[in-house]
């Protein structure tokens, strides 16, 4: 069975899609989630969720999966060992595997669980914010916020 929370955040609606065991996607797309109810572990999401908005939480602890290849999960369980409140380009991050930085910058587009798996850490090689399917500027806002709540410096005023 099929489960759902959303909530408000400072950049926008989220939507939090479960199961019985674990979330299968975090995402700021519009979802039709009308015959879907609420079940424990969407509201844990949506808690730890408000929390990380608040500058509470840094790190996530529910159960996580999915669909995808091998190689598409191999990449994102690489996302989250990326330290929150720091980036890494794709060239560092498919420096294991230089010969398919394409592959992994198309896995990393297609994950869905936002925020969680941090796909928003991984920029281009010249510093410059590249593709996030939120839209870049929920990717800048990201950042910047992490970085606040990590003490490494505000790199713009928020309103």
């Amino acid at each position: 069975m099929d489960y759902a929370s959303v909530i408000e955040s400072p950049i926008g609606k989220i939507t939090i899609l479960t199961d019985d065991d674990f979330v299968y996607a975090i995402t700021f797309a519009e979802k039709d989630i009308a015959d879907l109810a609420e079940n424990e572990l969407s509201k844990k999401v949506a808690n730890q969720l408000i929390a990380y908005f608040n500058g509470d939480l840094k790190d996530f602890d529910f159960p996580i999966k999915q669909k995808g290849t091998d190689f598409q999960q191999v990449v994102w369980q690489n996302l989250l060992s990326i330290p929150f409140g720091e980036t890494t380009s794709y060239a560092r991050f498919s420096a294991h595997h230089p010969l398919a930085i394409r592959a992994i910058a198309a896995a990393n587009g297609k994950n869905n669980i936002a925020i969680v798996v941090p796909c928003h850490r991984v920029i281009g090689n010249n510093g410059k914010l590249v593709g996030y399917a939120g839209g870049l500027w929920r990717k800048q806002w990201l950042l910047q916020h992490e970085r606040e709540v990590a003490q490494k410096g505000q790199t713009e005023l928020k309103f």
